[in-house]
């Protein structure tokens, strides 16, 4: 049964720089890379190719060693050009100069009706050798789904309400086949239900909202509203034990494709964000773009931080960096290496603050857009309670509680307050509003390793 479900705890950050609706004719990147780092859990990566090796998009790339059977692969064909190498020869990058026409892998081509037909065997073998698997996130833990198991319900957010987050209204416009055709595949994988979550307060993508076979949610209230782990914490909470997967528009999309088409398409519409942008608008991407040619002509100034993701929990990366797996957005933001002497006390318009004791004149004018840029506004000290934790988390957790016990490594107050139902976006805010300046999101994760590890 479909519910709605109203918010009220939150904290929507309003920015400078949404991306307008229209699609830039930017050329396209001459490199891409898959990082092994995009993908929380993986420890051992396995090379399948070598410098100079010719690839396709789908062509297999690297494998976990703790779960050989799922592939990640090529995004693009071309050839490889390089393995970037870290500490103990940690793989970072495995580069590809991409083809200027794309070949694909060919896999097998299903109908809509032949689709009912296909069993949970051949769906999951198909999905496994052709790269779509890594779009299946599992809660708890925050990880890349294991193939053996089978998750009590599947969750799929259909909307993002990260700062200038991408509107999926636009880019997954005429999709409504692929995204059908992936939910019947999911359905395939659990007992449960799927449940599809939509906004209350806007107009739901079409392409989202005529799902058949799937629960349609209805959500409203402040950021973070739109994550799929507080969705989940009202729908249907994670206990000790429990197993539930979580997977992105866009990878339901990508399922879908695979099935219908026979190929890996990692093509999107990723949304060039930020006060820094001279046209904050959206480009058409594969995954693991480089974004060296949306830099060269499209920031006003050199001195910004380039994100890929949202401000909240997207990824720092180099102006010729390369964009994320799980990434639709790339921020740009003033860098704000500089040191302000008690200039965050001293009241002013162009402030953001969730206090009202310093951000009296933001509470006063709640839609005005920011220009914010990377300073913390201070170092880090002792834990404040201050209380604000819990006004921007709707969630029935005690967010402070939890965070210290996580730095206590107490594994019995960890499980009772409610580790096994965040991962590091669900607490992202409290990091935000922190007077203390701790990092809480990699808290968080040192918590769910604990755990997982224990």
């Amino acid at each position: 049964m479909s519910r709605t479900i109203n918010l009220k705890k939150g904290f929507d950050i309003h920015l400078v720089g949404k991306a307008e609706k229209k699609i830039s004719s930017t050329a396209q990147p001459e490199t891409y890379a898959l990082k092994p780092t995009d993908f929380i859990g993986i420890k051992r990566p396995k090379l399948l190719v070598e410098v100079g090796s010719n690839v396709k998009a789908g062509t297999p790339i690297f494998f976990d060693k703790k779960m050989e059977s799922i592939m990640h692969v090529a995004p693009v064909s071309g050839e490889i050009v390089d393995v970037v190498r870290g500490e103990k020869r940690k793989i970072l990058e495995i580069k590809i100069l991409a083809d200027k026409n794309i070949e694909f892998e060919t896999f097998p081509k299903h109908s809509d009706s032949q689709l009912k037909s296909v069993g949970v065997d051949e769906a999951k073998e198909l999905m496994l050798k052709s790269g779509v698997w890594p779009n299946i996130i599992q809660r708890p833990f925050g990880i890349i789904a294991n193939p053996e198991d089978a998750p009590k319900a599947i969750f799929i957010s259909g909307f993002d309400s990260h700062p200038n987050a991408p509107d999926f209204e636009f880019i997954f416009k005429d999709q409504e086949q692929y995204f059908q055709a992936g939910i019947d595949i999911l359905k395939k994988f659990s007992q449960g239900k799927v449940h599809v979550n939509l906004h209350a307060d806007g107009a739901a993508a079409s392409v989202l909202s005529k799902a058949e076979g799937a629960e349609l949610n209805k959500f409203s209230g402040p950021h973070p509203v739109g994550n799929v782990g507080v969705q989940i914490h009202h729908l249907d909470p994670i206990n000790k034990g429990d197993l539930v997967w979580t997977v992105h528009p866009f990878g339901v999309i990508q399922i879908g494709k695979l099935f219908l088409n026979g190929q890996y398409d990692s093509s999107r519409l990723v949304a060039l964000t930020g006060s820094e942008v001279n046209e904050p608008q959206y480009h058409r991407l594969r995954t693991g773009a480089c974004v060296n040619k949306l830099m060269a002509n499209g920031i006003k100034s050199d001195h910004v931080r380039v994100i890929s993701g949202n401000v909240l929990t997207g990824e720092k990366i180099n102006k010729d960096g390369y964009l994320g797996f799980y990434h639709h957005q790339i921020s740009v933001i003033p860098e704000g290496d500089y040191h302000e002497f008690l200039g965050w006390i001293l009241p002013s318009p162009n402030k953001l603050s969730f206090s009202r004791a310093f951000g009296l004149l933001s509470f006063l004018q709640p839609k005005k857009e920011y220009v914010l840029d990377t300073n913390m506004h201070g170092q880090h000290r002792a834990f404040v309670q201050s209380g604000v934790f819990e006004r921007v988390t709707p969630m029935d957790i005690l967010p402070v509680h939890l965070i210290k016990s996580i730095l206590a490594e107490d594994f019995d107050g960890m499980e009772q307050l409610g580790i096994y139902e965040v991962i590091e976006e669900d607490l992202a805010l409290c990091e935000f509003v922190d007077v203390s300046k701790h990092d809480v999101q990699n808290i968080v994760r040192e918590g769910l390793d604990l755990i997982q590890n224990s």
